[in-house]
């Protein structure tokens, strides 16, 4: 019997922007790619799509309303149909699994990648709140268990594949770019009155409505020098923000000769999934090419902190630590949702997160147990004040 060195990859959020794209990759490399397990949230419709095409061994849907639905249309096939929080346990720990690619959304991804690194998985990390909430706690069981972490958000690839150029004690500072999302131009005022519909039309990026809305007040941003910390050891000194409304120059090192090393390529997210699927190899691909006498100029651009406080929030949560970005977090996801809704307006969105940070009780050396904790508290603190 021929034995199979494809890669199996478990895909926890496989209906979002980054699942389905990741799937575009399987798909265009069956010899190289198979799929293990595929999960979603409420999705169930594109999730059994998904599931008919691909013929995972495993499939999990958070939603258990939807299980009866998803065991009908799978009850002719050999996939396993798993749910909730303990069926993403038992899929990303199954011993056929090789990586994980963590792209759910919000606090709800924390958990199953923790699950996966003490499993001893790969990770493609595309779940920006895994480092947010939980940097230190996540970047000391990755070292424990001596697995392979590579970023999917195409600003902290870039920065990873610059970090070939030097080390660490070479670096001055990251150049995380921005590309400013759809009000980079709108007036304090401006933004008052802009509606969800218009928050969700990001100039550049198809992402999912709540990354977009986070783009959209610059948290996205925000998030990503968090990150930026924990992946790289660096402190938020060293972590300079800039706007580049093309978002061709996906992000920047500075070393301290003065050389700037940049990253380049067309705002796609499939070559920053791949490049982590091959765990910082050069494989060929056929995506587009970016051709920069088409796009003729680059710009850059100073952030408007004043106008995007959420940006300054983060920083300052950075700063502090412990478990303030937690709170932050927290006290976003409940914002967004809320904005989402018309039951707040734009602007709102960092009032409630700073007076969130202000009030929710500081944990210098956080727990697992703490985290947890510290989210569920700050999210009823923050509904609280919705209904104020």
């Amino acid at each position: 019997m021929k034995q199979d060195f494809r890669q199996r990859i478990a895909i926890l959020g496989s209906t979002g922007s980054i699942g389905t794209q990741a799937l575009e990759i399987i798909d265009a490399d069956p010899d190289g790619y198979c799929v293990y397990g595929l999960s979603a949230n409420t999705n169930v419709d594109k999730l059994i799509e998904q599931a008919l095409h691909f013929h995972p061994k495993v499939v999990c849907l958070m939603d258990e309303s939807k299980l009866p639905q998803l065991r009908d249309a799978l009850k002719d096939t050999d996939i396993q149909v798993l749910s909730g929080e303990s069926g993403l346990s038992e899929m990303v720990q199954a011993d056929e699994v090789a990586t994980v690619l963590a792209a759910m959304v919000g606090y709800a991804g924390l958990k199953p990648t923790i699950d996966a690194i003490k499993a001893g998985k790969a990770i493609a990390l595309a779940n920006k709140e895994t480092l947010v909430v939980a940097g230190e706690l996540i970047m000391a069981m990755v070292g424990k268990n001596q697995v392979d972490l590579m970023p999917v958000d195409s600003e902290h690839s870039a920065i990873y594949q610059c970090m070939y150029c030097g080390h660490t004690p070479e670096v001055e500072k990251i150049l995380l770019t921005a590309s400013g999302g759809p009000f980079r131009t709108f007036t304090k005022e401006q933004l008052k009155t802009v509606t969800p519909k218009d928050a969700l039309k990001h100039p550049n990026w198809n992402m999912g409505a709540k990354i977009t809305i986070d783009s959209a007040t610059m948290m996205n941003k925000g998030f990503e020098v968090i990150e930026a910390k924990w992946l790289f050891h660096l402190p938020a000194e060293k972590i300079e923000v800039i706007v580049h409304p093309q978002s061709i120059i996906h992000s920047a090192v500075q070393f301290c000769d003065g050389s700037i090393i940049a990253q380049l390529g067309l705002p796609d997210m499939k070559l920053p999934i791949h490049y982590a699927f091959c765990g910082g190899l050069r494989m060929e691909t056929t995506f587009p090419r970016a051709d920069l006498t088409q796009i003729g100029q680059l710009t850059f651009e100073k952030p408007d902190m004043d106008k995007f406080p959420c940006l300054g929030l983060a920083f300052e949560a950075t700063k502090k630590g412990g478990n303030i970005p937690c709170v932050m977090n927290a006290a976003n996801e409940i914002a967004v949702a809320a904005f989402l809704k018309n039951k707040i307006g734009f602007t709102q969105i960092p009032q409630l997160i700073e007076k969130a940070m202000n009030t929710m009780p500081f944990i210098q050396k956080p727990t697992y147990e703490d985290y947890v904790q510290t989210n569920k508290e700050t999210r009823l603190f923050t509904e609280s004040l919705l209904n104020n």
